[in-house]
């Protein structure tokens, strides 16, 4: 059976607005047993919070439910048995890092750090906390540079809004170091959703983002739909990259499943 991996903000919300019918369509994938998987690059809630913001607009999800940066750092922290890491992530983020070693960075000199990682920290970045990052991986060379995502922007209630994308561009070119990106748009956490789903046959990503959701869920090998909602702008449509099917909103896609999978 094939499966679909829905992004969040964007798709079934914006800021704290729910995508009207955003509720209807997702409770019919459940009502239908067709299997499904939430995605997100956001790194300021846990995935409780998530449930619990979900189930705020009638969208009934498990923790399991959600494929988060954090819950793919931490499996590829543990399989690279990294355990001495420095975090610069939101509160609630730090806790899902909390089998690990969490050493405090005020401490520039420190010597022993295995990982850096880095979330979005929104208008908590400055300067000093940036360059507190580049100390931390200068004396540090061994440290690999852990991002938890690349998403350039998003759409906050004020209007566009930088996300860790340009944040962590500018760490490695500062330090020379590639980080390893554990959310979208890496292949990797797409090919960790197609395993956590049991490897589909076919699986399609619904998003709101024409380069992290749909460039790189078709290069992951899935089907991609784009959404007229969140940060799309008829400029996406200019950008060279071909979406699978377009809709209006999320509210479409039952339509949209039941005529093409």
């Amino acid at each position: 059976m094939p499966a679909i991996l829905f992004d969040l903000d964007g798709v079934l919300y914006e800021s704290d607005k729910a995508v009207a019918g955003a509720a209807d369509a997702v409770n019919w994938f459940n009502q239908n047993s067709i299997p499904h998987l939430f995605l997100t690059n956001t790194t300021s809630k846990s995935r409780l919070e998530l449930v619990h913001k979900l189930g705020g607009f009638g969208i009934k999800t498990a923790a399991e439910d959600f494929l988060t940066p954090p819950v793919a750092a931490r499996q590829w922290l543990h399989s690279n048995r990294l355990n001495n890491i420095a975090v610069f992530v939101p509160e609630t983020t730090r806790d899902e890092f909390s089998d690990f070693n969490i050493v405090e960075h005020q401490d520039t000199g420190l010597k022993n750090i295995d990982a850096v990682i880095i979330g979005d920290l929104g208008q908590q970045w400055t300067f000093e906390l940036m360059n507190r990052v580049f100390r931390l991986l200068i004396n540090n060379p061994q440290a690999r540079l852990v991002a938890l995502g690349m998403t350039r922007y998003w759409r906050a209630a004020s209007g566009l809004q930088m996300d860790v994308g340009p944040m962590v561009k500018a760490f490695e070119y500062a330090t020379g170091i590639t980080a390893v990106v554990t959310g979208k748009p890496a292949i990797t956490f797409y090919q960790a959703a197609i395993e956590l789903l049991g490897r589909p046959a076919h699986a399609v990503m619904i998003g709101d983002d024409i380069r992290g959701d749909i460039e790189a869920s078709q290069q992951a090998g899935l089907k991609a739909i784009l959404v007229r909602t969140g940060k799309f702008t008829e400029r996406d449509l200019e950008a060279g990259i071909t979406p699978d099917a377009i809709l209006d909103s999320v509210v479409a896609l039952p339509g949209w499943w039941q005529q093409n999978m």
